[in-house]
């Protein structure tokens, strides 16, 4: 498909509001909608067991106070952390063992002196750092940014027509391409109205409206210390198809349906009487098989019309 018929498609990003937010009003608006948490995966230090609470105290154990900042100028963050300390060796399995985790804000653990990873996490945002506690003298406070930011995502069809939440997903894919020209996966099947917390970036997001070809790509930069809240514009509509007697009669049960694009290739098929679909903005031929024989019209979809299609017997 060329770009001329992908822009007559669709259409990629309508609006993409950045809110500059302040570290503290920026905890408020993370605070502000559902989000997705969940560890951010970190070669080798992605085995982390039930939570320990703090490591096991010997008597030259140190106090540690650690805290995470979305900046490197903002405020220390109160809530929604996952904290986890790793021994520097790796056990049998090549994974390296989990000493203490807490959650919440900033954590204290209690470290013999000795050399340590720490790694915090903040929904799939996460950063890590080498801790190396002295046998004598002062710990200073650790302090670890994350660089973090969190996008919002949302959609509708046509100029204004909210989608709703059941017939819409997104998925979040890293914006580089890896060696198989693949773009990996951070997210999959996040709903609408959802924070998701994230390194800051670029992450080209993919949106899918209905079960056919109303699909939509954009790239969506995070910052961080801000949300971005993104709406993203579908041109498609839902279309039932029915096959009828008479104008606006019941729709015939037993029918085989397939739908067809402007050239000839099928994009959608169904056995129900009055199959429902969301369809690309374009022009298509439903055709219904009953009882072997074949009845067929063509129609157009128009962005955010959602629109009965009826064959009638006698066509």
């Amino acid at each position: 498909m060329n770009g001329h018929s992908l822009a007559a498609r669709f259409v990629l990003v309508v609006a993409a509001m950045l809110f500059v937010l302040s570290p503290a009003r920026g905890e408020d608006a993370f605070k502000a909608f559902k989000q997705l948490d969940g560890s951010v995966k970190m070669p080798k230090l992605n085995a982390f067991s039930p939570n320990l609470g703090t490591a096991i105290q010997p008597s030259s154990a140190r106090n540690v106070s650690l805290e995470a900042r979305l900046t490197g100028d903002g405020e220390a963050m109160q809530q929604g952390l996952s904290w986890r300390v790793f021994s520097p060796i790796p056990g049998a399995d090549g994974k390296l063992p989990l000493l203490a985790s807490a959650e919440g804000g900033s954590a204290d653990f209690q470290l013999s002196p000795g050399d340590y990873f720490v790694n915090v996490s903040f929904g799939r945002a996460g950063a890590t750092k080498k801790l190396t506690i002295p046998s004598d003298g002062d710990v200073e406070k650790q302090v670890l940014v994350l660089d973090a930011g969190g996008i919002l995502l949302n959609a509708v069809s046509g100029p204004d027509t909210r989608i709703p939440a059941k017939d819409l997903k997104f998925d979040v894919y890293s914006s580089e391409a890896q060696a198989d020209g693949e773009r990996g996966l951070v997210l999959a099947d996040v709903p609408p109205d959802t924070i998701v917390r994230l390194n800051a970036g670029t992450y080209h997001i993919v949106s899918e409206y209905g079960a056919v070809n109303a699909v939509v790509r954009a790239d969506i930069k995070v910052e961080a210390g801000k949300l971005t809240e993104a709406m993203i514009q579908h041109r498609a509509s839902q279309i039932n198809l029915k096959l009828v007697s008479e104008p606006g009669g019941e729709a015939i049960a037993d029918t085989a349906w397939s739908v067809l694009t402007g050239s000839g290739d099928i994009v959608a098929e169904s056995v129900s009487a009055f199959p429902v679909m969301v369809l690309a903005e374009g022009t298509y031929t439903a055709v219904a098989r009953n009882k072997e024989k074949i009845y067929q019209k063509d129609f157009t979809v128009d962005a955010g019309r959602n629109e009965d299609v009826e064959i009638l017997l006698t066509q």
